[in-house]
């Protein structure tokens, strides 16, 4: 699924290639891609028709949908503990991607926006169905209880990302704080002052004092990511609570649909960019 502007950047490259931690961690999601355009393959099948498929049938694929998103967020914490930075600006999405992050990944509320915009869609598809008092059993089918749980969830869901997004702007306020400010400075007048011997001898006292400072940082957005991975989980699994199975396989193909071709094109807008 789109966005707070950071300061971090990509990954640092050693010999032309990634720290081995998101080395792995891009292979990863290359093959974590790959199983995802798998799933919507399923789903789609799924979703056919022709299937006739019950709601026990859908269950366990709707599931097995569901823990592949949760292998992705517990994978991505893993890798989050050794090195938070570049999680918040991630070398294997595409420019296109990161303009459309927030806290490192889509935007909660957007789920809703989705669900709606796929709702629209079928049901102007399936409008002369619905007049005539036929169901459709998809996103155009969606009942006004399911509505007004969908509308609880939503509202609940953007309180929540507006309180993780301020907690997020304060700690980036925390670079410009006294110790930052004192420790910059305190560089700047040792290196303007003090000759290369005396450098060389202050100069890892100094490096220990920075990455001591920067250390409580970092943790810092560890934990903010941690709280926006773990509400974009929830808001996922929320919304497949209140929607019946059939209409959670269409959801989760919008989903997947989305997500897919926006990293296909952001790729490819790069590769062409990269050739002029």
């Amino acid at each position: 699924m789109a966005a707070a502007t950071t300061s971090t950047t990509k990954p640092t490259r050693r010999n032309g290639s990634f720290p081995p931690e998101f080395e792995s961690f891009h292979k990863f999601f290359e093959c974590w891609l790959a199983e995802q355009n798998q799933h919507l393959h399923d789903l789609i099948s799924a979703s056919s028709p022709a299937r006739d498929a019950n709601d026990q049938a859908l269950r366990p694929l709707i599931d097995r949908v569901f823990r592949h998103y949760d292998h992705y967020y517990k994978a991505k914490s893993r890798c989050t503990k050794q090195n938070v930075l570049p999680m918040f600006s991630p070398a294997w999405r595409s420019s296109l991607e990161d303009a459309f992050l927030w806290i490192g990944g889509w935007h909660p509320s957007m789920a809703f926006h989705l669900l709606y915009s796929k709702s629209g869609f079928q049901l102007e598809a399936h409008l002369a169905e619905l007049l005539r008092g036929l169901t459709t059993g998809d996103l155009a089918d969606l009942c006004p209880s399911q509505l007004a749980l969908i509308d609880d969830l939503q509202r609940s869901t953007i309180r929540e990302e507006k309180a993780i997004t301020e907690k997020f702007a304060k700690h980036q306020e925390m670079v410009a704080n006294v110790s930052m400010v004192e420790l910059s400075h305190a560089v700047t007048e040792m290196n303007r002052t003090a000759g290369r011997q005396a450098v060389a001898e202050n100069e890892t006292a100094m490096e220990e004092e920075v990455e001591s400072t920067l250390a409580a940082k970092e943790k810092g957005l560890e934990e903010i990511l941690q709280m926006a991975d773990d509400l974009r989980l929830i808001t996922l699994k929320e919304i497949l609570n209140i929607l019946c199975p059939m209409q959670s396989v269409h959801f989760l193909i919008a989903a997947a649909e989305l997500h897919l071709r926006i990293h296909e094109w952001g790729k490819k807008k790069e590769e062409a960019q990269a050739q002029t």
